[in-house]
């Protein structure tokens, strides 16, 4: 089963790298995640009462992630099993494994990063990475603006294109839309917030547990990517032996490290949430605070080395398998 996983990955890795998301459909029809982000929506609406007290509301949290792994377990059970019995299985396979692979979309959205602030200065700048950042962008400066980007670059390429990888892999479709239900989950109730701080603990926990090999596996990809970009590998190994531990989160550290190291910059660091403000470790705190859209752009052929070499890992795997 697992083979068979390989070759479904590989060619909804090459759909995605040439299709990306396309947004003709997606505009008629609701994204699966979008539905996945109605349930949590939900449960969120029904479950967390501001009256309820902290015990509960962590109860409440963990009986609602665990609803929403269960159901989309199921799902994906469930169209494995039709695709099974249906011609050309590999590819249909593929086709809805890369509905769920984001590489494409995010070299997208980072690249609007670059391009908004050539074209439209700081505000520009602001706008676009308001989109892939949860912090305010009203709080960056055009330098933060890049960092931010970049960071969201090395991030979601943890856990947008290598940990749902891994799980179909290990899985099938079960296990991929388990964990991009989790991570959605992570994304919209895993905050430290008053309103997410217990009810919202289960699911953080969660994702941090499925995204620990992922992230791990992603500091590895980009250090391959490092050296078939040319870039620092030896400052990239550094960073992310150095500094991949001292991030807040327990894996967000592995590939932001990793990708400040191999540019030559800091990552991370300080930044404004809301009204907090969070005093974060710098990765790679040797580089350079200062970041541009050169930055950026290098950013993005990291990001696509490191994308290669993802997709040559299974395709040696197929092989051996």
């Amino acid at each position: 089963m697992i083979e068979a996983h390989f070759f479904s990955l590989i060619v909804a890795l090459i759909i995605d790298a040439v299709i990306g998301e396309p947004q003709k459909i997606w505009s008629r029809i609701p994204h699966p995640i979008v539905v996945i982000g109605h349930g949590i929506d939900w449960l969120d609406l029904n479950l967390n009462s501001d009256e309820t007290l902290p015990p509960g509301k962590q109860v409440a949290g963990v009986i609602a992630i665990v609803a929403v792994v269960i159901v989309s377990w199921s799902i994906g059970y469930l169209i494995e099993l039709i695709i099974d019995i249906a011609p050309g299985t590999t590819l249909l396979e593929a086709v809805v494994v890369a509905v769920f692979i984001a590489g494409r979309g995010l070299y997208d959205h980072v690249l609007d990063v670059a391009v908004a602030i050539e074209v439209g200065g700081l505000e520009g700048g602001r706008r676009a990475v308001s989109h892939i950042v949860g912090r305010d962008p009203g709080t960056l400066d055009e330098r933060g603006v890049c960092r931010a980007a970049i960071e969201s670059a090395a991030e979601n390429f943890s856990d947008g294109v290598v940990a749902p990888a891994f799980w179909y892999v290990v899985f099938g479709l079960p296990g991929l839309f388990a964990y991009k239900a989790i991570n959605t989950a992570d994304s919209m109730i895993g905050y430290r917030s008053r309103k997410y701080l217990d009810f919202g603990m289960g699911a953080a926990r969660l994702d941090d547990l499925v995204n620990w090999i992922p992230a791990r596996m992603s500091a590895l990809l980009i250090l391959v990517g490092t050296m078939f970009a040319r870039f620092d590998a030896g400052g990239a190994l550094r960073a992310m032996s150095e500094d991949a531990s001292k991030h807040r989160s327990v894996n967000a550290g592995w590939p932001e490290a990793t990708f400040a190291g191999s540019l030559g910059i800091a990552l991370a660091g300080p930044r404004q949430y809301g009204a907090t403000e969070i005093d974060d470790a710098w990765m790679n705190r040797a580089g350079s605070v200062t970041a541009d859209t050169g930055d950026i752009r290098r950013a993005l052929k990291l990001l696509m080395w490191a994308s290669i070499a993802h997709a040559l890992f299974y395709a040696l795997l197929a092989l051996i398998f």
